[in-house]
Order: structure tokens, then sequence, then C-alpha cells
């Protein structure tokens, strides 16, 4: 009689776990922001002014990470959490797509600057080599970070659902919505923008990523250096033109890929790299 290997549980993460996963990264990052909008003068006198390089705004910024890792963990274990981080070296993926990250998103902010007239008036924004390499480490290490969360983990669980268009859609919006508090504290990067532009703008990139991952077989790096450009600091301050363009992208993306776009079977749907027994 032949041995029949039952399915391990652990490594399975269910659709539900998309619950916890917004209530830890939406509880740990509207927390924070929480404490200082309600709270300022004690959490001020404590923690110092928030700002962008703020241990707490750092930390609100990784919380889909965070939440990420910790609801993998808890669903399976240590070999889940490696499996989804093993997706951080997944770097095949076709030349169309790497030509839109290396010259495809700096040309939409060169585009949105001209819109606004301040590209040939602002001046550069670093006067060393030093500032400008520092400055780029540092954007390098915080937003791209939010990937394994967003990409990595919620994208899989609702392309489960839905065809790609639909699951990049709602991700757009969930993702938007997680930065309103910002857009209210002074101090932080947001704080000098217009939401509604950056929420159209968030939607549009959202759906502009999801033919990138599923084509690259659920990158979190492709993800992660996608966002990386979009927070570059050599790029010109293109608020809020950049998001014309961005738009005007995500419904030619759409077009282009509308073959998989409305393929509910067509996006990953894996979290971790585990062996596909059952959803994992």
């Amino acid at each position: 009689m032949p041995i029949t290997r039952a399915v391990a549980p652990a490594h399975r993460i269910p659709f539900s776990s998309l619950l916890p996963f917004l209530l830890i990264t939406f509880g740990l990052a509207w927390g924070i922001f929480g404490l200082f909008i309600f709270f300022t003068d004690p959490v001020v006198r404590i923690f110092g002014e928030i700002s962008g390089r703020h241990p707490l705004f750092i930390l609100s910024v990784y919380a889909p990470a965070i939440a990420g890792i910790a609801v993998v963990a808890l669903s399976a274990g240590t070999d889940g959490v490696r499996g989804l981080l093993s997706r951080l070296f997944l770097w095949r993926c076709s030349l169309g797509w790497y030509g839109v990250l290396i010259f495809g998103i700096p040309a939409i902010f060169v585009a949105g600057s001209l819109l606004k007239g301040n590209f040939f008036s602002e001046p550069f924004p670093f006067e060393t080599l030093g500032a400008a390499l520092s400055a780029i480490g540092f954007m390098f290490v915080l937003g791209p970070v939010e990937e394994i969360g967003w990409r990595g983990f919620a994208l899989p669980l609702l392309q489960r659902k839905m065809a790609p268009l639909w699951a990049g859609l709602i991700l757009g919006l969930i993702w938007s919505l997680w930065h309103l508090p910002a857009f209210v504290l002074s101090g932080t990067p947001q704080s000098a923008w217009g939401f509604m532009p950056f929420l159209l703008g968030s939607v549009s990139v959202s759906v502009i990523m999801t033919p990138m991952f599923n084509r690259s077989s659920g990158s979190i790096l492709l993800a992660a250096l996608f966002h990386f450009q979009l927070n570059n600091p050599l790029w010109p301050d293109a608020q809020p033109y950049d998001t014309v363009f961005f738009v005007l992208a995500a419904f030619l993306t759409v077009w282009i890929n509308r073959g998989t776009m409305f393929d509910r079977g067509a996006g990953v749907t894996q979290v971790t790299s585990l062996p596909p027994d059952g959803q994992n």
C-alpha cells in the first residue's frame, strides 16, 4: 500500500490571513501616527519631532513587511518565512519591464516636472556626491521594504479570488489609504502633498506593478526596485503632475497585458516559495 504524505497545515497561508495582515499593518502605522496627532506635546517631548528619518516613522513604514513576516511565521514557521524572503532573489523578467524600471519611471517624473514647470528652475538637490549616495542608500532601505508585505504577501492572496486587474486596484486603494495619517501630520514627506493625486497615483502604480510581479513569478525584488524608483531622490519633484502620466501608463499597461489582467488564473497566488501542495 503506497504511503501518502499529508500536506502540512503549517505550510498553508489561507486567504483569511489577509485580515490579520491588514490589522497589524494599519494598527502599527496608524497607532504610531495617532500618538503624534492626538498626543503631540508629550510624544514629541519623549521621542522628538517626527520626520522622514525618525525611528518611529521608519517603524511605521516597515509595518507591512513586519505584518507579512509575522503572519507567515504563525502559519508556516521559519520555513515559510524563508520561502517568502527567498522571493527577494527572483530577478528574471522580460527586458521590457527592466526598461520600465530603468527608463520609464524616471521619464514619468521628468515629464511631470516639465508639466509643473520646475524642471529647469529647481536646483539639483545635493551639493556633493556623498550626500546624494547617502540619500539614495537611505531611500533604498525605507519604502521598498514595504513590498515584502504589499506585493509579497497581500497581492498573491487577492489574486486567488479575483483577476490581476481587480487585485491591483484593490491593493492600490488599501496602499494609499494606509498612508493617509502621514498627510495630516507635519514633518512627514507626505504632509506637503495632496491626498487625492496621491491616491490616483498609488492605484495606478499598483496596477502597473501587478503584471510585472506576475511576469517575474512573484519577484519581491523587482517590486522593491520599482518602489525605490518612485522614491528615488535624484528624480525631480513632479507632484502632483506625475499622477497624470502614471494614470496614462496604467491604462497602457492594462491594454498591453489585457490577455492576463482579466484572467483570474493568470496571477501568482503563492505567498512563499514552498512546494505548491495547497495554497502556500
